[in-house]
């Protein structure tokens, strides 16, 4: 959805000038609010104009709906254009760097003359900037930190944000090219659901007259912004939505199995695979496997041909890392990583009562189209009041409606009471017991002070016999917040004792592979939860599946992937633990 991300940066960098600028701050939070409501949109802002959708939403009045409607009929605001003018070009782009804000901004250009990138990086490193007033050394040093992050984005991005982009592309591709190919695929990283993505693969088989119908196709996509390379087995396309180069590569059907495991990747484990080939007397390429002698074809159609002539398990994509899995896969111990279809529930979810878009029975239906058993409505606790969050009185009101709505859906899911609670700076919690113990699940977070080490914070948390989950637990988001310092054994250590779940949260990709496989192998359960916002939200949950699979997870290792009598066991079990009921 292009437009809506693109009016969602135009109505923040409206807010970001007006700021700059020292304008009305509740022009700047109005704008600054419409972006959020139009990042949560779940559907294309074109259909949400068209069918009379936004005029329902809460925080879109007249004059946001006319620049709406001047969007889409002419592609620009023209009061954004105005703005523009009114603050350099290149400082505008810094203030997508986490760390960099407007008045930050501000500070450089009147104390200091800044009017470009260069000259601002030069101001933070020559001390300049750390000698104005209300600044200093720590304030620099995590500035720098901020613009080390964002350059990295722009090399990659997170998955949850590329996933849908490449899919985009393969449904498009799918349906213009119907009927003239076998098989169609994401290859690479991205079909690994690596936490990152560089750029897109896509693999074609198909009988190879229809390749250069394919290929013509493809380079046609609408969305694309350059065409880099139009051939008859690869071509390679830029998308406008994020610069990401997407390479499309066809091969003939007998192939298939051999190049879509050579194009997924990883390079170690193509590189241990060809050596283990080669005692074999095999050659592993792209075209297929074959014997070194007679430079015959042995396997090559199905991926799980090409494993299982070098007498290997199939090897899910998620963990091609060279990190065990080809070890294990020889000695057919490989475990049944849990599927993408096996959530029986999403645990972490907002609504309207906090910082959610949507309704609580709105969120229900969405789930209940899922297939879901069992949800949990998590809004957030009082201190999150920038999020909306719920005093005491305030959730006693939203239990009350939650019992409305489970009268009217009851019979179709399990609709839990929950909260996402707030670790407060010292390991307690922002809420009363009284009410904790009163909510069918608990999730706890933190959301401050995200520069300090927050192990002891977490453990003490852990410590509350109402506490059944951490969520996402680095406090990270990629390409955003690299997360806070964390000792992970005594998390993994305090959860099992205290039989605490954590968090893989799809939104921010935290937990990430690597600590989800310790957590793995710790016996920690895990949560996969969509952290969703919206209904449009709700699909990221495939995301948070991918790096549980990565982490080398079982369907026994996720809590949410179990029938929800288990769910209710394991939160008694850890209320039984402390002695309460």
């Amino acid at each position: 959805m292009e437009k809506n991300r693109r009016l969602v940066q135009i109505f923040e960098r409206m807010a970001d000038i007006l700021e700059f600028l020292g304008d009305n701050p509740f022009r700047v939070r109005t704008y600054r609010r419409v972006a959020k409501v139009l990042e949560n949109l779940p559907m294309d802002v074109e259909e949400a104009v068209r069918t009379g959708y936004v005029k329902k939403i809460k925080g879109i009045g007249s004059s946001t709906l006319e620049k709406i409607d001047e969007f889409l009929k002419t592609g620009t605001i023209q009061k954004y254009e105005e703005l523009r003018k009114k603050v350099p070009e290149e400082l505008l782009e810094l203030m997508d760097v986490p760390g960099i804000g407007p008045k930050t901004l501000k500070a450089a250009y009147e104390e200091l003359g800044v009017r470009t990138k260069e000259e601002f990086v030069k101001a933070l490193k020559d001390g300049r900037l750390a000698r104005l007033p209300g600044f200093g050394a720590k304030k620099v040093e995590k500035i720098l930190k901020g613009l080390e992050l964002w350059q990295k984005a722009q090399e990659r991005i997170p998955l949850v944000v590329a996933y849908p982009l490449a899919q985009k592309v393969v449904q498009y591709l799918k349906e213009r090219i119907e009927g003239l190919y076998e098989n169609v695929s994401i290859a690479g990283s991205l079909r690994r659901m690596k936490e990152t993505v560089g750029d897109f693969d896509v693999l074609v088989s198909a009988p190879k007259e229809n390749w250069a119908k394919i290929h013509e196709e493809f380079v046609n996509f609408p969305d694309a912004e350059d065409v880099i390379l139009h051939g008859h087995t690869k071509s390679s396309i830029i998308l406008r939505e994020y610069h990401r180069q997407v390479d499309l590569r066809t091969v003939e059907p007998d192939s298939w199995g051999a190049a879509l495991q050579y194009f997924t990747g990883s390079k170690h484990h193509n590189i241990k695979l060809r050596e283990i080939a080669k005692e074999k007397g095999l050659k592993i390429n792209e075209y297929g496997v074959f014997d070194l002698e007679t430079g015959k074809k042995v396997a090559g159609r199905t991926e799980e041909e090409v494993y299982a002539v070098l007498g290997m398990q199939f090897i899910p994509p998620e963990i091609r890392e060279n990190t065990g899995e080809i070890e294990a896969a020889l000695e057919h111990r490989l475990p049944k990583l849990v599927g993408y279809d096996e959530l029986r529930g999403d645990l972490h979810m907002h609504t309207d009562w906090s910082d959610g878009m949507n309704s609580i029975e709105e969120m229900v239906r969405a789930c209940i189209e899922r297939g879901y058993e069992y949800m949990a409505i998590s809004d957030h606790s009082q201190s999150a009041r920038v999020a909306g969050g719920l005093t005491p009185e305030r959730f006693e009101e939203q239990r009350r409606e939650i019992e409305r709505v489970r009268k009217l859906y009851g019979d179709r899911i399990t609709i839990l009471w929950s909260v996402e609670v707030d670790i407060l700076p010292d390991g307690s919690l922002d809420l009363p017991d009284e009410l904790l113990r009163e909510f069918d699940l608990v999730t706890a977070s933190v959301h401050s002070r995200f520069n300090q080490d927050n192990t002891e914070r977490i453990l003490r948390a852990m410590e509350n016999p109402f506490v059944n989950v951490i969520g996402h637990p680095f406090g990270r988001q990629y390409g955003y917040r690299e997360g806070y310092p964390l000792d992970f054994d005594r998390i993994l250590q305090k959860a099992k004792e205290t039989n605490t779940a954590l968090e893989v949260n799809s939104q921010r990709e935290d937990l990430d592979s690597q600590h989800a496989r310790r957590a793995v192998e710790a016996g920690v359960k895990l949560v996969v939860n969509s952290d969703a916002h919206s209904v449009g939200q709700l699909w990221t949950v495939k995301v948070g599946l991918g790096l549980a699979r990565r982490g080398w997870a079982k369907t026994e290792d996720v809590l949410n992937a179990q029938p929800l009598e288990k769910v209710r066991e394991f939160v008694a079990r850890k209320r039984a633990l402390f002695g309460v009921k």
